[in-house]
């Protein structure tokens, strides 16, 4: 799945939304092509995870959940794109992290590093959905990029047609976080 060199920071990219020409898709494709060298993006897609179920995980994890628990674990560090649904973490994206936290205190997301990126057409970008996802990445123990961050307030002015991040600031701070993201996760992962 990764590129296998020791000296790049492997990072599974995650977007919240399941919708083809989400802003959330879009950011995360963004982040695939201004990675720094030192850094590999692989996207995950999260649209064949089933609702969390625990009698389902009793007869063992399904295999889009196995899927996804493999590649966090495969992975170095995490990077998470959130839409906002009502001031919150979609349901979606939610949901797959319900997932990957089992078993409690032995899941493939404990110490994992992460950073968030979001999108929104809203003004506030995605300020409280990424609030709520620290809080929820906290349960796993893992360690968060704090800054910079990358809320992308009125999203449908920042993309093109084609779905590409146009916008200068957004791209200067979406540039800055991966490389802080990459230095930071070395240090704070078994890497460094």
């Amino acid at each position: 799945m990764y590129d296998r060199d020791p000296d790049r920071l492997r990072a599974l990219g995650v977007a919240g939304s399941l919708r083809t020409g989400s802003y959330n898709r879009a950011l995360l494709r963004a982040a695939v092509e201004l990675s720094p060298p030192a850094m590999t993006i692989e996207p995950f897609e999260l649209d064949h995870i089933p609702l969390f179920n625990y009698d389902v995980e009793q007869r063992g994890d399904p295999e889009p959940v196995a899927r996804f628990k493999h590649a966090i674990a495969d992975a170095d560090a995490l990077l998470i794109a959130t839409p906002e649904y009502q001031q919150g973490v979609p349901g979606v994206l939610k949901n797959a992290l319900d997932w990957a936290s089992r078993p409690p205190g032995k899941s493939v997301l404990q110490d994992k590093p992460v950073a968030i990126i979001g999108a929104s057409p809203g003004m506030t970008g995605t300020a409280r959905a990424q609030t709520q996802l620290r809080q929820t990445l906290a349960y796993n123990n893992c360690p968060t990029l704090m800054r910079p961050e990358v809320l992308v307030a009125r999203a449908y002015e920042k993309f093109d047609a084609e779905g590409r991040l146009t916008d200068e600031d957004a791209i200067k701070f979406l540039r800055e976080l991966l490389v802080a993201f990459s230095d930071w996760s070395a240090r704070v992962s078994s890497r460094g």
